[in-house]
Protein backbone atom coordinates (compact mmCIF):
# COMPACT_ATOMS: atom_id res chain seq x y z
CA UNK A 1 0.00 0.00 0.00
CA UNK A 2 1.31 3.41 -0.83
CA UNK A 3 1.74 6.27 1.96
CA UNK A 4 -1.06 7.91 3.16
CA UNK A 5 -1.31 11.55 2.48
CA UNK A 6 -1.86 14.04 5.16
CA UNK A 7 -5.35 14.35 6.28
CA UNK A 8 -7.18 16.46 8.94
CA UNK A 9 -9.50 13.37 9.50
CA UNK A 10 -9.43 9.45 10.58
CA UNK A 11 -12.42 8.78 7.56
CA UNK A 12 -13.70 11.21 5.22
CA UNK A 13 -16.41 10.73 2.96
CA UNK A 14 -17.43 13.51 0.22
CA UNK A 15 -20.35 13.38 -2.03
CA UNK A 16 -21.31 9.21 -1.46
CA UNK A 17 -23.90 8.24 -4.29
CA UNK A 18 -24.42 4.51 -3.64
CA UNK A 19 -27.36 2.79 -5.76
CA UNK A 20 -28.70 -0.73 -6.50
CA UNK A 21 -29.82 -2.92 -9.75
CA UNK A 22 -33.41 -3.02 -9.51
CA UNK A 23 -36.18 -4.29 -12.37
CA UNK A 24 -37.36 -0.69 -12.07
CA UNK A 25 -33.69 0.58 -12.65
CA UNK A 26 -30.97 2.06 -10.51
CA UNK A 27 -32.51 2.72 -6.78
CA UNK A 28 -30.34 5.33 -5.26
CA UNK A 29 -29.67 4.45 -1.84
CA UNK A 30 -27.38 7.22 -0.73
CA UNK A 31 -27.36 10.53 -2.50
CA UNK A 32 -24.40 13.20 -1.80
CA UNK A 33 -23.34 11.61 1.61
CA UNK A 34 -20.61 13.54 3.14
CA UNK A 35 -18.98 13.41 6.39
CA UNK A 36 -16.22 13.34 9.24
CA UNK A 37 -14.29 11.04 11.75
CA UNK A 38 -11.73 12.03 13.69
CA UNK A 39 -9.45 9.78 15.97
CA UNK A 40 -11.14 8.80 19.35
CA UNK A 41 -14.53 10.53 17.77
CA UNK A 42 -17.63 9.09 18.01
CA UNK A 43 -20.69 10.03 14.95
CA UNK A 44 -23.93 8.79 15.24
CA UNK A 45 -25.57 8.38 11.88
CA UNK A 46 -29.16 8.64 12.86
CA UNK A 47 -32.88 8.08 11.07
CA UNK A 48 -35.63 5.62 10.03
CA UNK A 49 -35.11 2.23 8.38
CA UNK A 50 -34.60 2.54 5.06
CA UNK A 51 -32.84 6.07 5.07
CA UNK A 52 -29.46 4.67 3.69
CA UNK A 53 -27.45 4.74 6.97
CA UNK A 54 -26.49 1.06 7.07
CA UNK A 55 -25.68 1.12 3.16
CA UNK A 56 -23.47 4.06 3.89
CA UNK A 57 -21.51 1.95 6.39
CA UNK A 58 -21.66 -1.15 3.79
CA UNK A 59 -19.92 1.38 1.06
CA UNK A 60 -17.30 2.09 3.35
CA UNK A 61 -16.63 -1.48 4.42
CA UNK A 62 -16.55 -2.36 0.48
CA UNK A 63 -19.35 -5.12 1.81
CA UNK A 64 -21.94 -4.31 -0.35
CA UNK A 65 -24.36 -7.19 -2.00
CA UNK A 66 -23.48 -7.94 -5.62
CA UNK A 67 -26.74 -5.95 -7.11
CA UNK A 68 -25.09 -2.61 -5.09
CA UNK A 69 -22.16 -0.10 -6.39
CA UNK A 70 -20.63 3.09 -5.77
CA UNK A 71 -21.64 5.45 -8.17
CA UNK A 72 -19.99 8.67 -6.93
CA UNK A 73 -17.95 10.76 -4.38
CA UNK A 74 -14.84 9.35 -2.58
CA UNK A 75 -14.11 7.35 0.88
CA UNK A 76 -11.04 8.48 2.40
CA UNK A 77 -9.51 6.39 5.35
CA UNK A 78 -6.20 8.05 6.45
CA UNK A 79 -5.77 10.25 3.72
CA UNK A 80 -6.55 6.97 1.29
CA UNK A 81 -8.76 6.48 -1.55
CA UNK A 82 -10.36 3.22 0.02
CA UNK A 83 -12.20 3.08 -3.60
CA UNK A 84 -9.05 2.98 -5.52
CA UNK A 85 -7.56 0.22 -4.06
CA UNK A 86 -7.08 -3.16 -5.18
CA UNK A 87 -10.01 -5.63 -4.07
CA UNK A 88 -6.85 -7.68 -2.08
CA UNK A 89 -5.62 -4.20 -0.71
CA UNK A 90 -9.06 -3.28 0.36
CA UNK A 91 -9.64 -6.81 1.93
CA UNK A 92 -6.75 -6.31 4.17
CA UNK A 93 -8.06 -3.06 5.39
CA UNK A 94 -11.05 -4.77 7.07
CA UNK A 95 -10.65 -6.54 10.12
CA UNK A 96 -7.04 -4.90 10.92
CA UNK A 97 -7.83 -1.02 10.41
CA UNK A 98 -11.44 -0.95 9.53
CA UNK A 99 -13.69 -3.44 11.34
CA UNK A 100 -17.53 -3.82 12.24
CA UNK A 101 -19.89 -5.10 14.23
CA UNK A 102 -22.76 -6.16 12.95
CA UNK A 103 -26.97 -5.96 14.10
CA UNK A 104 -27.79 -9.22 14.49
CA UNK A 105 -24.84 -11.51 15.96
CA UNK A 106 -26.84 -14.75 15.76
CA UNK A 107 -26.83 -14.22 11.67
CA UNK A 108 -22.97 -12.97 11.82
CA UNK A 109 -21.30 -15.78 14.10
CA UNK A 110 -20.60 -19.16 12.58
CA UNK A 111 -23.15 -21.60 14.32
CA UNK A 112 -20.69 -24.68 13.71
CA UNK A 113 -17.52 -23.20 15.23
CA UNK A 114 -17.07 -22.36 18.93
CA UNK A 115 -16.62 -18.79 19.73
CA UNK A 116 -13.16 -19.14 20.82
CA UNK A 117 -12.16 -20.37 17.38
CA UNK A 118 -13.99 -17.71 15.62
CA UNK A 119 -12.05 -14.97 17.33
CA UNK A 120 -9.21 -16.39 16.90
CA UNK A 121 -9.14 -16.52 13.04
CA UNK A 122 -8.96 -12.69 13.17
CA UNK A 123 -5.63 -13.07 13.96
CA UNK A 124 -4.54 -15.74 11.51
CA UNK A 125 -6.23 -14.21 8.33
CA UNK A 126 -4.02 -11.13 8.97
CA UNK A 127 -1.28 -12.78 10.28
CA UNK A 128 -1.28 -11.26 13.63
CA UNK A 129 -1.15 -13.91 16.52
CA UNK A 130 0.29 -17.95 16.05
CA UNK A 131 -2.05 -20.52 17.06
CA UNK A 132 -0.54 -21.10 20.12
CA UNK A 133 -0.73 -16.88 21.16
CA UNK A 134 -3.68 -16.47 19.36
CA UNK A 135 -5.66 -18.51 21.96
CA UNK A 136 -4.11 -16.18 25.23
CA UNK A 137 -5.25 -13.63 22.55
CA UNK A 138 -8.74 -14.56 22.46
CA UNK A 139 -9.31 -15.52 26.47
CA UNK A 140 -7.72 -11.46 27.18
CA UNK A 141 -10.57 -10.34 24.60
CA UNK A 142 -12.70 -11.70 26.47
CA UNK A 143 -12.01 -10.85 29.65
CA UNK A 144 -11.70 -7.37 28.46
CA UNK A 145 -15.44 -7.27 26.88
CA UNK A 146 -16.76 -8.23 29.98
CA UNK A 147 -17.26 -11.88 29.38
CA UNK A 148 -17.68 -14.27 32.72
CA UNK A 149 -15.62 -17.83 32.90
CA UNK A 150 -13.58 -16.61 29.17
CA UNK A 151 -12.03 -20.47 29.22
CA UNK A 152 -15.16 -22.41 29.34
CA UNK A 153 -16.53 -19.58 26.91
CA UNK A 154 -13.74 -20.16 24.42
CA UNK A 155 -15.46 -23.91 23.47
CA UNK A 156 -19.00 -22.52 23.68
CA UNK A 157 -21.36 -22.46 20.01
CA UNK A 158 -23.15 -19.27 19.45
CA UNK A 159 -26.74 -21.07 20.57
CA UNK A 160 -24.92 -21.41 23.88
CA UNK A 161 -24.89 -17.62 24.39
CA UNK A 162 -27.25 -14.82 25.28
CA UNK A 163 -27.88 -12.12 22.90
CA UNK A 164 -25.67 -9.94 24.98
CA UNK A 165 -23.06 -12.55 24.76
CA UNK A 166 -23.23 -12.75 21.36
CA UNK A 167 -22.93 -9.12 20.76
CA UNK A 168 -19.81 -9.16 22.94
CA UNK A 169 -18.40 -11.69 21.14
CA UNK A 170 -18.35 -9.56 18.17
CA UNK A 171 -17.07 -6.96 19.69
CA UNK A 172 -13.87 -9.10 20.45
CA UNK A 173 -13.55 -9.80 16.92
CA UNK A 174 -13.84 -6.37 15.84
CA UNK A 175 -11.69 -4.98 18.37
CA UNK A 176 -8.80 -8.34 18.33
CA UNK A 177 -6.64 -6.08 15.75
CA UNK A 178 -6.78 -2.51 17.30
CA UNK A 179 -8.63 -1.16 14.38
CA UNK A 180 -8.52 2.70 13.69
CA UNK A 181 -12.03 2.99 12.95
CA UNK A 182 -15.26 0.76 14.26
CA UNK A 183 -18.28 0.51 12.63
CA UNK A 184 -21.27 -0.72 14.63
CA UNK A 185 -24.24 -0.73 12.61
CA UNK A 186 -27.23 -0.87 15.54
CA UNK A 187 -25.85 -3.44 17.68
CA UNK A 188 -27.66 -2.67 20.32
CA UNK A 189 -31.44 -3.09 19.09
CA UNK A 190 -32.28 -6.30 19.64
CA UNK A 191 -31.27 -5.67 23.33
CA UNK A 192 -32.93 -5.06 26.35
CA UNK A 193 -31.85 -1.19 27.91
CA UNK A 194 -29.42 -2.97 30.51
CA UNK A 195 -27.30 -4.96 28.34
CA UNK A 196 -27.95 -2.31 25.89
CA UNK A 197 -26.24 0.35 28.62
CA UNK A 198 -23.56 -2.04 29.23
CA UNK A 199 -22.99 -2.56 25.27
CA UNK A 200 -22.60 1.29 25.13
CA UNK A 201 -20.14 1.92 27.93
CA UNK A 202 -18.00 -1.86 26.93
CA UNK A 203 -17.68 0.77 23.37
CA UNK A 204 -16.58 3.50 25.37
CA UNK A 205 -13.91 1.80 27.58
CA UNK A 206 -12.20 -0.16 24.56
CA UNK A 207 -12.36 3.58 22.63
CA UNK A 208 -10.68 5.75 25.42
CA UNK A 209 -8.11 2.87 25.97
CA UNK A 210 -7.54 2.06 22.13
CA UNK A 211 -8.19 5.63 20.24
CA UNK A 212 -10.54 4.74 17.71
CA UNK A 213 -12.68 6.51 15.70
CA UNK A 214 -16.29 5.38 16.25
CA UNK A 215 -19.15 5.14 13.44
CA UNK A 216 -22.61 4.35 14.91
CA UNK A 217 -25.45 3.59 13.01
CA UNK A 218 -28.78 3.79 15.14
CA UNK A 219 -32.53 5.19 14.70
CA UNK A 220 -32.69 5.20 18.16
CA UNK A 221 -32.15 9.03 20.00
CA UNK A 222 -31.65 7.65 23.81
CA UNK A 223 -28.48 6.09 22.27
CA UNK A 224 -27.54 8.96 20.21
CA UNK A 225 -27.40 10.79 23.43
CA UNK A 226 -25.43 8.29 25.46
CA UNK A 227 -22.36 7.63 23.17
CA UNK A 228 -21.86 10.54 20.26
CA UNK A 229 -19.56 13.35 20.16
CA UNK A 230 -21.19 14.68 16.25
CA UNK A 231 -24.54 13.49 14.57
CA UNK A 232 -25.53 13.10 11.21
CA UNK A 233 -29.28 12.97 10.47
CA UNK A 234 -30.26 11.35 7.39
CA UNK A 235 -33.50 11.33 5.38
CA UNK A 236 -34.68 9.17 2.23
CA UNK A 237 -30.93 8.79 1.27
CA UNK A 238 -29.73 12.68 2.18
CA UNK A 239 -27.56 14.29 5.05
CA UNK A 240 -30.54 16.51 6.44
CA UNK A 241 -28.72 18.02 9.13
CA UNK A 242 -25.42 17.38 11.01
CA UNK A 243 -23.46 18.65 14.13
CA UNK A 244 -22.59 18.30 17.76
CA UNK A 245 -24.54 16.34 19.71
CA UNK A 246 -25.67 19.40 21.74
CA UNK A 247 -26.37 20.90 18.50
CA UNK A 248 -28.42 18.28 16.84
CA UNK A 249 -30.30 17.77 19.88
CA UNK A 250 -30.97 20.34 22.25
CA UNK A 251 -31.17 22.74 19.18
CA UNK A 252 -32.14 21.05 16.28
CA UNK A 253 -32.87 22.95 12.94
CA UNK A 254 -34.27 20.51 10.45
CA UNK A 255 -38.24 19.90 11.23
CA UNK A 256 -37.18 16.49 10.50
CA UNK A 257 -34.94 16.27 13.36
CA UNK A 258 -37.61 18.04 15.31
CA UNK A 259 -39.98 15.21 14.81
CA UNK A 260 -37.65 12.74 15.02
CA UNK A 261 -37.26 14.25 18.74
CA UNK A 262 -41.05 15.31 19.59
CA UNK A 263 -41.70 11.39 18.69
CA UNK A 264 -39.03 9.79 21.51
CA UNK A 265 -41.36 8.32 24.29
CA UNK A 266 -41.05 10.14 27.50
CA UNK A 267 -41.27 8.84 31.33
CA UNK A 268 -44.60 8.44 31.92
CA UNK A 269 -45.76 8.88 28.65
CA UNK A 270 -48.46 6.36 27.62
CA UNK A 271 -49.84 5.47 24.31
CA UNK A 272 -53.41 5.80 25.46
CA UNK A 273 -55.79 8.54 26.78
CA UNK A 274 -54.97 12.19 25.92
CA UNK A 275 -50.97 11.75 26.47
CA UNK A 276 -50.51 10.30 22.72
CA UNK A 277 -46.90 9.45 21.23
CA UNK A 278 -46.26 12.38 18.73
CA UNK A 279 -45.58 10.76 15.12
CA UNK A 280 -44.29 12.55 11.36
CA UNK A 281 -47.02 11.66 9.39
CA UNK A 282 -46.89 10.01 6.12
CA UNK A 283 -44.11 8.13 5.12
CA UNK A 284 -40.60 7.93 3.21
CA UNK A 285 -40.31 8.31 -0.23
CA UNK A 286 -39.59 5.53 -2.35
CA UNK A 287 -35.88 5.75 -3.76
CA UNK A 288 -36.77 5.22 -6.56
CA UNK A 289 -39.30 7.83 -6.89
CA UNK A 290 -38.22 11.40 -8.39
CA UNK A 291 -39.06 14.12 -6.44
CA UNK A 292 -38.27 18.31 -6.93
CA UNK A 293 -36.96 20.03 -4.61
CA UNK A 294 -36.79 18.89 -0.86
CA UNK A 295 -37.54 15.63 -0.44
CA UNK A 296 -39.55 15.50 2.98
CA UNK A 297 -41.91 18.48 1.15
CA UNK A 298 -44.69 15.69 1.83
CA UNK A 299 -44.50 15.39 5.45
CA UNK A 300 -43.16 18.85 6.42
CA UNK A 301 -45.08 21.46 8.28
CA UNK A 302 -42.96 24.52 7.52
CA UNK A 303 -43.07 23.73 3.12
CA UNK A 304 -43.62 26.46 1.35
CA UNK A 305 -43.44 26.93 -2.21
CA UNK A 306 -39.81 26.99 -2.69
CA UNK A 307 -39.60 23.53 -1.27
CA UNK A 308 -41.50 21.89 -3.65
CA UNK A 309 -38.84 23.25 -7.12
CA UNK A 310 -35.23 23.66 -5.31
CA UNK A 311 -33.72 21.38 -3.38
CA UNK A 312 -32.20 22.79 -0.33
CA UNK A 313 -28.24 22.81 0.43
CA UNK A 314 -26.49 21.69 3.77
CA UNK A 315 -25.79 25.40 5.26
CA UNK A 316 -24.51 26.22 8.44
CA UNK A 317 -27.53 27.30 10.92
CA UNK A 318 -28.03 30.30 13.29
CA UNK A 319 -28.49 28.85 16.41
CA UNK A 320 -25.74 26.30 16.59
CA UNK A 321 -23.04 26.66 19.03
CA UNK A 322 -20.13 26.13 16.65
CA UNK A 323 -19.80 26.34 12.99
CA UNK A 324 -20.72 22.57 12.04
CA UNK A 325 -23.65 22.68 12.91
CA UNK A 326 -25.79 22.43 9.21
CA UNK A 327 -29.27 21.92 8.04
CA UNK A 328 -30.78 20.92 4.75
CA UNK A 329 -33.73 23.73 4.90
CA UNK A 330 -34.61 26.20 2.94
CA UNK A 331 -36.94 27.23 6.45
CA UNK A 332 -35.09 25.81 9.24
CA UNK A 333 -35.27 26.35 13.06
CA UNK A 334 -33.79 29.94 13.96
CA UNK A 335 -32.74 30.82 10.44
CA UNK A 336 -29.65 30.14 8.53
CA UNK A 337 -26.41 31.85 9.24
Amino acid sequence: MTASAPSASLLEIDGLVTSFRTPRGRLRAVDGVSLRVERGQTVCIAGESGCGKSVTALSVMGLLPDVARVDAGAIRFNGIDVLALPPRQRRGLRGRALAMVFQEPMTALNPVQSVGRQVAEVFAIHGTAGRAEAREKVLALLRQVKIPDPERRYDEYPHQMSGGMKQRVMIAMALANRPELLIADEPTTALDVTIQAQVLHLLRERQRELGTGIVFVTHDLAVVAEIADRVVVMYAGRVVEQGSVLDVLERPAHPYTIGLLAARPRAGQTCHGGDRLAVIPGTVPSPLERIAGCRYQARCPRMQERCRVDVPALARVANGADDGHAAACHFPEGGLA
